[in-house]
């Protein structure tokens, strides 16, 4: 068993990194730093040059492509783990996604296909993921992924992913409860607005990051330094009676009218 707060000698999953600006590699960086062994996957071919000198760099022995959306491809990344691993500690789920006429339109006129699709990428992999994980934690283990204070409140920009984040953020709480007798934990992160590949698609962006720094008690940004050090945290023994939390890492903006 590793020291509180330390990773040393723990295995973990980190899904999501589109480049050196995502959230997912600010954690992976902090985890790597802490002592975990890392896996890491990338969307597919046209990402993979902007993702796989990261991962070497994290000195990942298992890099691999992985599109929920493909069949297969899930199921082969958790397979080449359990060949060389064996087991899993924990994992990171930072994958969302809505097609653009989604995410442009209003709730109200959301055209179903979609929002079946913007909750199959962003919710329903974060289930299928914590399916495959589980028979991996048989010492217990961490499952986290990564929300947004739009799940809560009405941020007109965020349209259709709002409702999506406040469907994982349910799902957060019933495998919460689900997997605690396996000794499995389960947090949602709920980042302050960030700078990122996937943020960039949401309508005057800039604007809310404007806003965000101005309403937040602290008056900064976070980093995805900030978001990585508490997601080391959490997946640690240190955080070993936590489960089921949603936790804020945006200098107090979600408390802020």
């Amino acid at each position: 068993m590793n020291n509180a707060g330390s990773l040393h000698g723990m295995k973990g999953l980190i899904v999501g990194i589109a480049n050196a600006d995502s959230i997912a590699y600010g954690c992976a960086r902090t985890m790597r730093a802490q002592g975990a062994e890392l896996a890491v996957t990338y969307l597919n071919d046209k990402a993979e040059p902007h993702v796989r000198p990261l991962a070497q760099a994290l000195q990942c022995p298992i890099i691999a492509p992985c599109d929920v959306e493909k069949a297969g491809e899930l199921e082969s990344v958790f397979g080449q783990i359990a060949q060389r691993w064996g087991r899993l500690d924990f994992l990171l789920h930072s994958i969302a996604y809505a097609p653009r006429e989604a995410l442009c339109a209003r709730v109200t006129d959301c055209p179903s296909a979609g929002f079946s699709r913007a909750m199959d990428v962003s919710v329903h992999s974060f289930i299928r993921m914590a399916k495959l994980a589980a028979p991996l934690m048989t010492a217990g283990g961490c499952l986290l992924t990564v929300s947004f204070h739009g799940a809560r409140e009405v941020i007109r920009q965020y349209g259709v992913m709002g409702p999506v984040k406040a469907a994982l953020e349910t799902v957060v709480l019933y495998l919460a409860a689900e997997l605690g007798e396996k000794g499995i934990r389960v947090h949602a992160l709920s980042p302050g607005p960030l700078k990122t590949r996937a943020a960039s698609g949401i309508p005057e962006f800039d604007a809310l990051l404007e806003l965000a720094a101005k309403k937040a008690p602290l008056h900064h940004l976070v980093t995805i330094d900030d978001v990585g050090t508490v997601a080391a945290l959490l997946v640690s023994n240190g955080a070993r009676s936590l489960t089921g939390n949603l936790i804020y890492v945006d200098a107090g903006y979600h408390v802020v009218d």
